[in-house]
């Protein structure tokens, strides 16, 4: 059945200014030295503080953003739990630096880079996309981010390269919902190439004008805005480029539920439910449902990519 969606009281939403305060870490005094200057760089930037970036209205649609609480508390991240409240309750305990990602496969550059040095000359810019979980429900988010393809063309991928693998971080100790065998862990998703170089697919560091919560897939998190959510994968530490399609998570633990492309087609209806229309978080419960957008209403720039292919089939 599909997932429903709990009605929330204006008066328990927490005011954006009092999550991002409640969350923020306290600093304290530096002392001098190469030491503290150590310290200091290894430090997670605080959660809520700003980011400078540009919007960029050529990649927005002119939809009003969901509120801040309603995207930074119902979530779907089953490292914290797989109640859509758990990741909001749990994600303080992931360490957001210092954070690596290893690059591996059919590259020219390969290795394992400081977040800050992949991060160094990207310049940021607010997106504000769709988003649409599989379970039927949908959100408009204000993203901060850069373009994917500006990321993955430093590393020079060869000729060989037909897929780029995520891979997210594996750590039970910081994720205590990777204690339970929910899922193949560690959480690995993929793209083919030409997919992963569209315009449309962003690497995100921040939401609405700010530093990434941990719930919502911090420090290094990808967006695909005409795919279900799941692929679109959080805290990422390795990324891969490979000569063939790789093995992710849902694909593998229900294949017939989750295919690799995972594209948001309403004619093609998950096994549990139809896929024909949605309901926005935020909206009030006994709202008329939206009818559900091919490619999520994305199809003018994304549908040539897969001209020819069964959209049934290869779903």
């Amino acid at each position: 059945m599909p997932t429903r969606i709990p009605r929330i009281a204006p008066s328990e939403i927490t005011p954006q200014e009092v999550y991002f305060n409640r969350r923020a870490l306290l600093a304290g005094a530096l002392a001098s030295g190469a030491s503290a200057l150590l310290r200091a760089a290894e430090a997670p930037p605080a959660q809520g503080a700003a980011l400078s970036y540009t919007p960029n209205p050529r990649y927005s649609v002119s939809e009003t953003p969901n509120k801040f609480d309603e995207i930074a508390s119902y979530n779907n991240f089953y490292e914290f739990g797989t109640d859509k409240d758990s990741p909001h309750e749990y994600a303080h305990t992931l360490r957001t630096r210092p954070w690596s990602v290893t690059v591996h496969g059919e590259a020219e550059v390969t290795g394992t880079f400081n977040l800050e040095d992949l991060l160094k000359d990207q310049p940021l810019e607010e997106r504000i996309y769709r988003f649409r979980c599989v379970e039927a429900w949908s959100l408009v988010v204000p993203w901060v981010g850069f373009q994917l393809s500006n990321l993955l063309t430093r590393f020079k991928p060869t000729a060989k390269a037909k897929y780029v693998q995520f891979t997210t971080l594996y750590d039970p100790r910081q994720m205590p919902g990777q204690r339970e065998p929910v899922l193949n862990w560690p959480y690995v998703e993929g793209l083919r190439i030409d997919e992963a170089m569209h315009p449309l697919a962003l690497m995100v560091v921040g939401l609405y004008g700010r530093v990434l919560p941990n719930q919502d897939g911090a420090p290094l998190r990808l967006i695909v805005p005409w795919k279900y959510g799941f692929k679109s994968i959080k805290s990422i530490v390795k990324i891969g480029f490979t000569s063939l399609q790789p093995r992710t998570a849902w694909n593998i633990a229900v294949p017939g539920e989750y295919g690799f492309y995972a594209n948001v087609n309403p004619q093609v209806d998950h096994p549990r439910w139809s896929q024909a229309s949605e309901r926005r978080i935020g909206a009030p419960f006994l709202a008329a449902r939206r009818p559900t957008l091919l490619f999520n209403g994305y199809a003018e720039q994304v549908a040539s990519l897969y001209q020819g292919m069964d959209l049934r089939r290869y779903f």
